[in-house]
């Protein structure tokens, strides 16, 4: 098994060759601090919006999409599954726009994919969210009933126990529910198709440029790179992911840097063939700390974890990454779910950080003086919502007032978390809690008393875990 940081959809997208690091001042019209999904959906939309403008993207690695973006488990869906979640915070009509939005992004990516020569493998199968424990026979029923209550009830489907295992056969899988819309990809090919056209697009991306400090004025913005160059430009976007928690950085108190570690068989089409995933979903099962599985077009089977370690601020290049004890519960996870799967082969392993919202949802916030905006919060769901995110602040950083300024994700109020190392110490405590309540369900056991009651204080607190 080969177990890195980059993993196994940057491995097979291939090498690129990277562009040259900016080397002397320029200025700009819009400035993009960050090339994974965000940041290249903003330049994207910017592009279309206003072809004439001077777009700079900066990434800090030596290729965009490197990040995150190339790393996920490639479920591009839409947010139908947080539907009540949303109408909780925002209101019935705010929730229906974003809803809507989200899926209009779907659909935009699969038109991005369908336009060009990049063989992204976008597939629509449906998402299916699954209790594999009694104690989560309830998943996806309230967003459910947002979708009916709200007239969209086409949006979501219930799916009895027969059903899910017409979908995809394990002992473990019970009822759940279905969106659609959703389809997966290889986020690394999608990040690199993304990239290339908005090369030959002209907009100016700046590879191993990492920016080490970003300041707002009122006149506009200005980037410093480590190399003493610099951006300036009337407005900006900062798509910096999980980085937006390092000290001094701008959402420090509004996101936990939490990890998602994933693992991928060898081609076994004869195992998916027996089980019937021949159907191309996306699945989840019920649980707070999230496994997320779907195959390939060559057979594999790709098994991921939202139960990695918290990162105490925004430290990665570390377990966020690389994480042979996470990678080895994922084992015992993929077998307990797949049990065809023993003596066939893993052959890749791979983690990143994720910056995980207390609301759950992605948002905007504005700067100070409204001349730039950072975006983050996507939880482990970004491949979809990227795109809806980066129409909005492409129109934020042009000037514009459109519908897609007026969402509900800009400026949300979101719950502060701790300082560090408080937030540390608190966030581990709840992941093991939580991790081991989830356990003792799944095993039909009771839960003991003490990490029953700490799973329960991220709700008292206002924020949401899971779906």
């Amino acid at each position: 098994m080969e177990h890195t940081r980059l993993g196994y959809w940057i491995k097979e997208a291939g090498d690129v060759t990277p562009r040259p690091p900016l080397a002397a001042d320029r200025d700009a019209d819009v400035l993009i601090v960050g090339g994974g999904y965000t940041g290249l959906w903003t330049a994207w939309h910017a592009h279309a919006l206003a072809p004439d403008a001077r777009i700079v993207v900066l990434e800090s690695e030596p290729v965009c999409g490197r990040g995150p973006s190339g790393r996920n488990g490639g479920f591009c869906e839409g947010m139908w599954t947080s539907l009540a979640s949303m109408r909780g915070r925002w209101g019935d009509a705010p929730a229906l726009a974003v809803g809507h939005a989200a899926e209009a992004a779907v659909e935009r990516i699969e038109a991005f994919c369908a336009a060009g020569d990049d063989d992204a493998w976008f597939r629509r199968g449906g998402y299916l969210q699954i209790s594999t424990a009694p104690a989560t026979d309830g998943i996806g029923q309230a967003a459910l009933a947002a979708c009916q209550e709200l007239g969209v009830a086409d949006k979501l489907r219930q799916v009895p126990p027969a059903e899910v295992q017409a979908h995809c056969a394990s002992p473990e899988f019970r009822a759940g529910i279905i969106e659609p819309i959703t389809a997966t990809l290889q986020p690394a090919r999608l990040a690199l198709a993304l990239r290339r056209r908005l090369l030959e697009a002209g907009v100016d991306i700046y590879e191993s440029s990492p920016v080490r400090r970003f300041r707002e004025g009122g006149d506009g913005v200005e980037a410093t790179l480590a190399s003493g160059a610099r951006v300036r430009a009337p407005r900006g976007v900062l798509a910096i992911g999980a980085a937006a928690k390092a000290p001094g950085a701008p959402l420090r108190s509004r996101l936990t840097v939490a990890s998602s570690h994933i693992v991928i068989t060898e081609p076994v089409p004869d195992v998916i063939e027996k089980i019937g995933w021949t159907g191309g979903e996306a699945l989840t099962d019920g649980r707070s700390l999230v496994h997320y599985f779907r195959t390939t077009p060559d057979g594999r089977i790709a098994f991921g974890w939202g139960g990695g370690r918290i990162q105490m601020g925004a430290r990665l290049h570390g377990r966020a990454e690389v994480d042979a004890d996470v990678v080895a519960a994922q084992r015992r996870h993929l077998l307990e779910y797949f049990p065809d799967l023993v003596g066939r082969r893993i052959t890749d392993a791979w983690g990143g950080p994720i910056d995980a919202s207390p609301i759950h949802l992605p948002a905007v916030t504005s700067l100070p003086r409204s001349r730039a905006w950072v975006a983050a919060g996507y939880t482990g769901n970004g491949v979809g919502p990227t795109n809806m995110v980066g129409r909005t602040l492409a129109s934020l950083a042009l000037d514009r007032a459109d519908d897609p300024t007026r969402l509900a994700f800009i400026d949300p109020p979101i719950p502060r978390v701790p300082p560090e190392p408080f937030h540390w110490i608190g966030g581990e405590s709840i992941r093991k809690a939580i991790d081991s309540k989830e356990a003792a369900e799944m095993e039909n056991r009771r839960p003991g008393l003490i990490p029953s009651a700490i799973s329960k204080v991220p709700a008292l607190l206002g924020f949401h875990i899971g779906r």
